[in-house]
């Protein structure tokens, strides 16, 4: 188990690697991503079919691409 101290110490490094001004992009970047996807959850709870359709498509690709015998979908 990680202590708070192993922690620290790992954090100090990060910092010093990429620097506070590339860990603020990432942090901006990781919470816009959650926000995304939190919205797209909010989104598929609202219309459930908008889920059955993109999954009911990957299903169609997928046995397309085992027919071909490649395995890529595309």
């Amino acid at each position: 188990m990680i202590g708070w101290r192993e922690l620290l110490i790992i954090l100090l490094i990060v910092l010093v690697v990429f620097g506070t001004k590339k860990l603020a992009n990432i942090g901006k970047d990781l919470g816009s991503a959650i926000g995304g996807f939190k919205q797209g959850l909010k989104e598929g709870e609202q219309n459930p079919q908008l889920g059955t359709d993109a999954s009911e498509k990957a299903k169609a690709e997928a046995k397309a691409a085992d027919s071909r015998g490649d395995g890529n979908p595309g």
